[in-house]
Order: structure tokens, then C-alpha cells, then sequence
């Protein structure tokens, strides 16, 4: 539900059917369930499967950390819609601790891992699926500073070789490595850590890959002053080594953002286009959250605003993917209460030039969200007030 596009200073347009250039590409929009499963729910991760179906990944319980957190899983086949949320993993008994974001990685024909950390932030843990997720085998530990892809999809290259962004937080500081199997996923190898944690603060990387062969790297920098930005590093031999950490022209409000290469070439993120500080733009600056489209990784356009909303709301940690039909479908966390899902038609997006890093909001409008949050069929005002 549209109430209109709002201009940033918060004049009205007259024509409160016409559908704003920011929402234009949206084709469908959609919980994946209608109804608050936990009192918590985060970090949602995509994949379509072999079949064509979805498959969505999450963790969630009474609150991030708390014992009860268990990594839940929905699949929507094609033309239907999700399934009952089901829990299919939890903190060991043995080790205690909670069970953090869940990414699944694809390993050929119906084979699945799914890596998430427990029992602790940077504790890596996987499971395999050898029916396309309808079951899953029983979780082992990573070997100590492996992490498997952390919030976001792996990247998998023409060669067959599979690029995980990893990261680990505590001292000496935030710091992000890039794991890569060449087998499948049966083994890994990992570069060093490539950032000065007293430089850049990075964690939860994604990946663009570039048609001259390069991969870029993006990742949330820990930073909360006006000032910070997405950071970026590259490769040029597959992901075995990597230039020194920049910064990009995008800001950054320390949330994580996910990328992803399309079929034509061009590149989409999807991410909270504030900063920490930023007021108008809700809770830790996470009210607001937007695509930009670039076709060199450097050049930034402003294409869609999916959610925006002043006050103590946040949408978060998208998940963005590409399906074989040319839709983009994106999760996200709606004031993690909910996960929601959106699919954008990306022939539709209208782009408009991001200029030193500020969004055009006479080209592209802002949208403001629905003022009503239902949940359980009545408005949530504990995310409103």
C-alpha cells in the first residue's frame, strides 16, 4: 500500500495514484509470513533452487543472542506460496550460546550447505541438505577463523569456484577475509584478513563480478559519523588476492547491504542509504532502505526506494538475488518483526545519477510507508513509538 509519494522535504505530489519513479520496478511485494512467528526475527538469506523454487533462510526467537534462537527456513515453489516456517537449527546443548546468520550455499544438482555461526558471533557451523533443504544432516564446527559466507550469498564463478565473505568481530577489531572452494564446497581455503581493523572497521562482505574478470568486493564499515561510507577492495585472479581497502562514494550507517550482478551486465545493491547518525531516516538510520544501480562499480544511480518511515523503525539486512526468469527478488528484515520479500522487474527501474554520494530526491522520490504496522492483525506500536 502507496500513500503517496512524498518529495524529501515532505510537500505532496497532487496525483496520489500515479506510481513515483522509486517504485516503479516493484512487481510484487509480500510477507513471507503474515503473522509475528518469534518476537525476533533477522537476517534473512535467498537462494532459488534447481527446481525453480525459493528457498529463504532467517534466525529468530525472543532476541538476537538468546538461547531460544533458531534458524528457521520457508519455500515458495513456483507459482505458489511460502510454506509454514520451519525451525531446522539451534544452539548446541553442549556448547550453549545462540545461533546467528544463516546463509545457504548451492553445491550442485540438490545439494546444500547451510553455514551460520553458534555458538558464539564468530563460531562457524554447517549442516547439508542432499534433497534440495527438505532435510538436513546434523551441524559440525568450521575449522577456528572460518566463518562460511556471513549474511550474504556466496559468489560463484564461471570456473566452478565458490567465494564466501567471511568476518570476525572482537578484538583485534572488525576484519573481513574471503573463503574459496574450488571443489564444491567439500574444502575451503582463506585469504588473510584484508583490512586494518584501526583503518576500516568491515565486516559482512558481497561480491559484483565484473565482465573484464575483475571482482569487487563491498562491505558494511562499522563507522557512525556522517562521513562513512561502503568500503571496497578488488581482485583481479579470482579472489586469491586483493587490492587495499577504499572507500566508496555510498554512505554507510553500519548495516549490511547485499550486491548482486545481473544477467545484462549491470549491478544492483540494495542497501540503507543514511547514515548512523542520520534522524530522518528511523532507528540507527535503517528507515530507510534503497537500490542503486552502477555498471563499473564506481558510478552510482539511484533506482528504487523500497521502504522509508521516520521513528523508531528499521528495515535491514537485505538478501538480494537474480532468478533465471530476470527478476530480482530481494528479503529484508521489516522492523524485525517480520520477514518481508519484494521482487523487482529490473527492465522497470529509473535510475537517476547519485552524485557525491547524495541521493537525487527531486528525481527519485522518497516513499513514505504505511503509518499502520499490523501484526497478528492488529498495529505493532511497539515499533512505532
Amino acid at each position: 500500500m502507496l500513500l503517496g509519494a512524498l518529495a524529501f522535504s515532505g510537500s505532496c505530489t497532487t496525483n496520489k495514484e500515479a506510481v513515483p519513479a522509486s517504485k516503479r520496478a516493484i512487481v510484487e511485494e509480500e510477507f513471507i509470513f503474515d503473522y509475528q512467528l518469534t518476537r525476533d526475527c533477522h537476517a534473512s538469506s535467498l537462494i532459488e533452487l534447481e527446481n525453480g523454487d525459493l528457498l529463504c533462510t532467517w534466525f529468530g526467537g525472543t532476541r538476537e543472542s538468546h538461547p531460544d534462537v533458531q534458524i528457521w527456513t520457508s519455500r515458495k515453489p513456483v507459482g505458489g506460496v511460502w510454506s509454514e516456517p520451519t525451525p531446522v537449527a539451534k544452539a548446541e546443548e553442549d556448547l550453549g550460546g545462540s545461533v546467528f546468520n544463516p546463509v545457504i550455499v548451492q553445491c550442485g544438482g540438490d545439494t546444500l550447505q547451510l553455514f551460520y555461526l553458534s555458538p558464539d558471533i564468530n563460531d562457524g557451523r554447517v549442516m547439508t541438505s542432499y534433497d534440495g533443504g527438505q532435510s538436513w544432516g546434523p551441524s559440525s564446527a568450521l575449522d577456528k577463523e572460518f566463518t562460511g559466507p556471513l549474511v550474504n550469498k556466496p559468489l560463484y564463478l564461471a570456473d566452478g569456484t565458490i567465494l564466501a565473505g567471511g568476518s570476525m568481530e572482537g578484538g583485534p577489531g572488525w576484519r573481513i577475509h574471503v573463503e574459496r572452494s574450488t571443489d564444491m564446497g567439500k574444502t575451503w581455503t582463506r585469504t588473510p584478513v584484508l583490512n586494518d581493523p584501526k583503518a576500516f572497521k568491515l565486516i559482512q562482505p558481497t561480491f559484483l563480478a565484473h565482465a573484464d574478470g575483475r571482482i569487487q568486493l563491498l562491505a558494511r564499515s562499522g563507522g557512525k559519523t556522517p562521513d562513512t561510507k561502503i568500503a571496497q577492495c578488488w581482485s583481479e585472479d579470482g579472489g586469491v588476492t586483493w587490492s587495499e581497502v577504499t572507500n566508496t562514494s555510498l554512505p554507510n550507517n553500519n548495516s549490511a547491504v547485499d550486491a548482486v550482478t545481473l544477467q545484462d551486465g549491470r549491478h544492483l545493491l540494495v542497501y540503507n542509504h543514511s547514515t548512523r547518525e542520520d534522524e530522518t531516516c528511523g532507528r540507527k538510520g535503517r528507515g530507510i532502505l534503497t537500490v542503486a544501480e552502477t555498471t563499473d562499480g564506481v558510478n552510482w544511480n539511484a533506482a528504487a526506494v523500497l521502504e522509508y518511515r521516520t521513528g523508531a523503525v528499521q528495515y535491514s539486512y537485505p538478501a538480494m538475488i537474480q532468478t533465471r526468469d530476470g527478476l530480482v527478488h530481494i528479503t529484508y528484515s521489516w522492523h524485525r518483526k517480520r520477514i518481508k520479500h519484494v521482487v523487482i522487474d529490473p527492465s522497470k527501474l529509473v535510475t537517476a545519477p547519485i552524485v557525491d554520494g547524495v541521493w537525487p530526491k527531486e528525481e527519485l522520490e522518497w516513499v513514505v510507508s504505511p503509518d499502520s504496522i499490523a501484526v497478528n492483525g492488529a498495529v505493532d506500536t511497539e515499533v512505532l513509538k
